[in-house]
């Protein structure tokens, strides 16, 4: 599609074809939504893996295979996950770029567009989207060097401040409900990526296809030079749901437990939100829910294991369901919400819905993720830096504007937890 332009910026949908390994014949189709600015100076990408708010079409082969023959847009495209996360103006407000991906996950075949979580590979796709558009830009013509100029959005990496944070290939891994976990797995990087995933049946070195019937293809990852890949400078979890496709289908949905353990190693800021009244993330509905006060085996627990120096940092939004992180209602994500009561508390509170006061809680949340990795800001090198920093202060201070939520204390007292 032609970009659309919404004022500075530029929206774009890009259709590709990914294959996850160069060795091995599993492929799925991906659908890349991208907000950029039009002077095509961007300092940074927010990648977004969206929740499962998609649900089962049984329309959606049918569809797919007209698409084709009619030379009309991918069902995919019916998605448009930017429509409920629409978190732009944070983007703007920085100067960064936001994308968001959509695979027809390979978990289910059966069901293309759902993803009831557990599987690694839609955190695999996030990164190698990421890392696609850093390289070729807001196009699918990544063998057309004119339209690779053209289309590359990010500053480029010699633009550098004297902070040293301007590199054109920073971005921060995020994600709502399954998407959350995915981030998860995404945010470790290529390397960890590769690693983790051969050990796991996931064997990963991806390449991308914008054809299906013509062998062209981009050079698998590995063969990338680092700076045209994606380098991971944050990861920001929303409700993340993990596991919860492993009860039926463990082959296939083993988990991000190996990738959240890597992340206790990394050196990057690292948050996790959830809701006091979220049972789709702290119950049995994600194995393992996302936090518990008295379980051990939860995913933040995971991140932050005894004896490392994990940067994971969790805040728990008072009232806070599953969806009110949306701007638009979803019935699908909806009924994650069916159950508040069976959380200490509750049974009668006003949980917050999609397009209300937790929505532009999380575009300010959004907003000031970013602002942390702009240039013009200290650089976040150590744990006090990430503990100290403004985005921390923000959260933990009880008198700060939140746009109308309010933060739950933990037991340490603090409206932000650390493990240590």
């Amino acid at each position: 599609m032609y970009p659309i332009q919404i004022g500075n910026y530029d929206f774009k949908r890009i259709y590709l074809w990914l294959q996850y390994s160069d060795k091995l014949p599993f492929f799925t189709e991906v659908v890349i939504e991208v907000f950029y600015p039009n002077n095509m100076q961007a300092d940074g990408l927010v990648m977004f893996n969206h929740g499962f708010l998609i649900g089962f079409d049984p329309f959606f082969f049918p569809k797919q295979l007209l698409s084709k023959i009619t030379n009309q847009d991918t069902p995919l495209f019916e998605v448009n996950p930017s429509w409920y996360y629409n978190y732009s103006q944070a983007a703007i407000d920085n100067n960064w770029a936001l994308a968001f991906v959509t695979t027809v996950h390979q978990q289910i075949d059966g069901m293309p567009w759902t993803d009831f979580g557990g599987s690694p590979r839609p955190g695999q796709a996030a990164y190698a989207a990421a890392s696609y558009l850093i390289r070729y830009g807001a196009t699918h013509k990544y063998n057309d060097q004119k339209a690779v100029k053209a289309f590359q959005f990010l500053k480029p990496a010699s633009a550098t401040s004297k902070a040293g944070l301007s590199k054109g290939n920073r971005v921060l891994f995020a994600g709502h409900s399954v998407g959350g976990a995915h981030a998860q797995a995404a945010a470790t990087g290529f390397a960890n990526l590769r690693d983790i995933g051969g050990k796991n049946f996931t064997p990963y070195d991806p390449v991308f296809y914008n054809r299906e019937v013509t062998p062209d293809h981009t050079p698998p990852l590995s063969k990338w030079a680092p700076e045209q890949m994606a380098d991971p400078v944050g990861v920001l979890q929303l409700s993340p749901v993990d596991g919860a496709g492993g009860k039926i289908f463990p082959v296939f949905a083993p988990g991000m437990k190996p990738y959240r353990q890597k992340l206790a190693e990394l050196k990057i800021p690292n948050l996790m939100v959830v809701g006091n009244c979220d049972s789709a993330c702290l119950t049995t509905a994600s194995n393992p829910p996302a936090w518990s006060a008295t379980d051990s085996n939860n995913q933040y627990a995971q991140m932050t294991p005894a004896g490392k120096e994990s940067w994971g940092a969790v805040c728990m939004v008072e009232d806070g369901g599953h969806c009110g992180y949306l701007l638009h209602r979803n019935d699908l994500c909806k009924m994650a919400d069916a159950q508040p009561n069976k959380l200490a508390g509750c049974k009668d509170a006003t949980v917050w819905q999609a397009g209300e006061a937790e929505f532009h809680f999380t575009n300010e949340l959004m907003r000031r993720s970013i602002d942390q990795l702009t240039s013009d800001k200290p650089k976040i090198d150590s744990f006090d830096d990430w503990k100290g920093c403004e985005l921390v202060s923000w959260l933990s201070d009880e008198t700060s504007d939140k746009q109308g939520i309010s933060l739950v204390k933990f037991a340490d007292g603090r409206y932000v937890h650390f493990a240590h």
